[in-house]
């Protein structure tokens, strides 16, 4: 393993960095079917945030709650290449791992499903004059 604390600055270096963060989201919106799920519900919520006006407080509670997923599901993506790198066979505590992963976006998703409900649920009651 390379000791990265020696290293001296180099821009071609955080250049790089850059162009291999970018190739992980390529390879991420490109190849993983949730990721478009996730990528077309943040797009609705986000037409939604617009459509009804909502506050700047609950603009940073939606932003936080789309970013979670897709953080937790890039992370989930990553996971499950590394644990079939590592386990080609199956493995029963390899599985366990995909698994614990995959219930970390549902719970992430959950939970951004309920921030919605908490923002979008009053500006609807008012649209629908149920309120």
């Amino acid at each position: 393993m390379k000791n990265n604390a020696s290293k001296t600055f180099s821009p071609q270096a955080r250049a790089n960095s850059f162009r291999y963060a970018f190739k992980g989201l390529k390879l991420f919106f490109t190849t993983q079917h949730n990721s478009w799920i996730h990528l077309f519900a943040a797009f609705l919520v986000i037409g939604a945030g617009f459509f009804f006006g909502i506050s700047k407080t609950e603009w940073l509670f939606v932003t936080m709650a789309i970013a979670l997923v897709l953080i937790t599901e890039i992370l989930n993506t990553a996971f499950e290449f590394l644990v079939d790198l590592v386990s080609p066979e199956y493995n029963e505590l390899a599985g366990k791992v995909k698994d614990l992963a995959a219930g970390a976006v549902l719970f992430t998703a959950l939970m951004a499903a309920a921030i919605g409900v908490l923002v979008f649920g009053p500006y609807l009651l008012a649209l629908s004059g149920l309120n």
